[in-house]
């Protein structure tokens, strides 16, 4: 699938074939899309003077995820593999056509779809702000309204940190966000944005690239910080305990499409090569890739205000296709639910649509994913966790394998645990 991504104005000849998408504006004419209007308003309306290469970085995410939306997995050939073919307009055409084939590896990896990406002059630069505002904060971190995130944001506050919070609003989760912002470390600086991203015609559900967008969201937030400007790297915190990071693949059924890869190291580590190239001044960090959620919970800093929040946050994988409830037995939902025991912090609270995985039926223990987790266990048990886990460990951006092998082996410790509460076999 073509798209060619850019502004109003910007326009390639003899691309009849393509989808239009206008970045940082609204579609004209029937069968366009649009994506980031709302996005740039409110960096802007905050005064705050961003990097052009990390506006660029934006315009790529967004043209990504609006690319994502437009292709129907299950029209592609396999079922799920699609190709896309990207124009897009860009400040610094030339810098990013030397990395091209960098992002769409990486983009690869994320999605596991074939990407092809061309650049553009003519893409969208603000222009700088007369008073710009430079937040005093010394880091940015990813606030998602899901548990890890929660105690990454609190250990930073613990920590002596004054973290400035950036969340990419999804329904559901936009009021926890802004609750969570103002109880962590007397109250963080805190931006809710999104891509809004619109297209005509049915989209695709699975959204692979929602953590390149969020990650660009940072990146652009980082180098408006008073310290980026006087020349200082800033850390850009994505906190994710290194089980679902690593999110190894639970049955050979699950190798590509059902294991996602949003902070993956391979992931992360590719894009942040692309962030060292563009001298952008931001240095991703995963404090929780050695730790199971189990361990963040038990070790998180402020353990007062987590017992109080925690049942807030949102883990589930299908929040919104169960009404904003959460469904208790996707993996995302076990491994949150297996945290809690692990934890023995407060009861698990949390409303699960379902409640009892031990059931033996198709909406219980019978439901994919609870019998993904039970064949994992199973085969970990009978094979080894080295033979089952080698494959997610397979990358050249894992630094430290036994230390991710020891927290996969205890990350399905807790699942095991989980599992024996509610008798699944």
């Amino acid at each position: 699938m073509r798209l060619v991504c850019g502004p109003r104005q910007f326009a390639l000849p003899d691309v009849d074939d393509a989808m239009r998408v206008i970045l940082y504006g609204q579609a004209q004419a029937e069968g366009q899309g649009s994506t980031g209007e709302a996005a740039r308003h409110k960096i802007l309306l905050r005064r705050f003077q961003c990097e052009p290469r990390a506006w660029d970085l934006l315009s790529i995410a967004l043209s990504a995820v609006t690319a994502d939306f437009a292709a129907l997995r299950a029209q592609s050939p396999d079922g799920w593999t699609r190709e896309f073919d990207l124009d897009i307009a860009v400040a610094d055409a030339p810098f990013w056509t030397g990395h091209a084939e960098s992002l769409a590896k990486a983009l690869a990896f994320l999605t596991t779809d074939r990407w092809t990406l061309r650049f553009h002059d003519g893409g969208v630069q603000p222009a700088l702000p007369k008073d710009p505002v430079r937040p005093k904060e010394d880091c940015v971190v990813l606030l998602s309204g899901g548990l890890d995130s929660l105690v990454g944001a609190i250990d930073l506050a613990a920590a002596g940190n004054r973290s400035f919070a950036i969340s990419q609003t999804v329904r559901g989760d936009a009021d926890k966000q802004v609750d969570f912002a103002a109880r962590i470390g007397g109250g963080l600086g805190h931006l809710q944005l999104n891509h809004n991203a619109s297209l005509p015609g049915l989209q695709e559900a699975s959204q692979r690239t929602r953590s390149f967008i969020f990650v660009a969201f940072g990146v652009l937030a980082a180098t408006a910080l008073h310290r980026y400007y006087v020349g200082d790297r800033v850390p850009l915190y994505v906190c994710e305990n290194g089980f679902i990071a690593l999110n190894p693949p639970l049955t050979g059924g699950r190798l590509g499409s059902l294991s996602t890869r949003t902070t993956h190291p391979e992931f992360l580590g590719r894009l942040q090569r692309v962030l060292d190239a563009a001298d952008l001044r931001v240095g991703m960090v995963n404090p929780y890739e050695t730790k199971t959620k189990g361990e963040m919970l038990r070790e998180c800093a402020d353990q007062p205000l987590l017992k109080a929040i925690a049942v807030q946050s949102t883990s589930c994988g299908r929040f919104q296709r169960f009404n904003y409830r959460q469904c208790g037995r996707c993996v995302p939902c076990q491994v949150r639910r297996a945290a809690f025991i692990a934890w023995g912090g407060i009861p698990d609270a949390t409303d699960y649509v379902y409640e009892r995985i031990g059931r033996r039926d198709a909406d219980h223990s019978g439901f994919d994913d609870v019998r993904s987790v039970a064949v994992a266990l199973a085969a970990v048990r009978d094979e080894g966790a080295e033979s089952w886990f080698s494959p997610a460990l397979a990358s050249p951006f894992v630094r430290d394998r036994a230390a991710l092998l020891g927290m996969l082996n205890r990350g399905i410790a807790e699942l095991q645990s989980l599992h024996k509460s509610y008798g699944v076999t």
